[in-house]
């Protein structure tokens, strides 16, 4: 059983680690399980990001957030995403997982004004970062140090 971190106190992982290819599986994880043991802080579960991932693979949050009751590991519930849903290649997953890293929402324009904001708030520039650089510099900016 995977215990789930205090997220008020520290970050969730990086959404760059990859398990079994898929980025942002382990962040998604560790804020259901800190959702789920009432941990969650700041932080959301379900977010856009997170249902990213869920219609990659058209899996439904309900059926995740059981996985993750169950105490799975992040393994684990990398190992349902593969069983689970639409059938994904590894090509597929690696390719999804590279597009989302180097997602740069300035350049979308329903996204720019809104990243420009909050990039300014972590002190990067929005127009030379993807939106896993801010996520890493707000985590960075919530828990300096950690």
């Amino acid at each position: 059983m995977t215990a789930a971190k205090d997220l008020s106190k520290e970050a969730p992982a990086s959404p760059r680690l990859r398990t079994r290819g898929y980025a942002i599986l382990s962040r998604m994880a560790d804020k259901g399980r800190a959702e789920i043991a009432g941990t969650l802080g700041d932080y959301h579960f379900d977010c856009p990001l997170d249902k990213a991932l869920f219609e990659f693979k058209g899996v439904k949050v309900e059926d995740v957030r059981a996985v993750i009751a169950e105490g799975s590991n992040d393994l684990e519930v990398a190992g349902w995403f593969d069983s689970h849903g639409k059938s994904k290649s590894t090509a597929d997953i690696n390719n999804w997982s590279d597009k989302m890293e180097k997602s740069m929402p300035f350049e979308d324009p329903e996204m720019k004004d809104w990243f420009v904001g909050v990039c300014a708030e972590v002190g990067i520039d929005p127009e030379a970062s993807s939106l896993f650089d801010f996520l890493e510099a707000d985590d960075r900016r919530s828990f300096p140090g950690v």
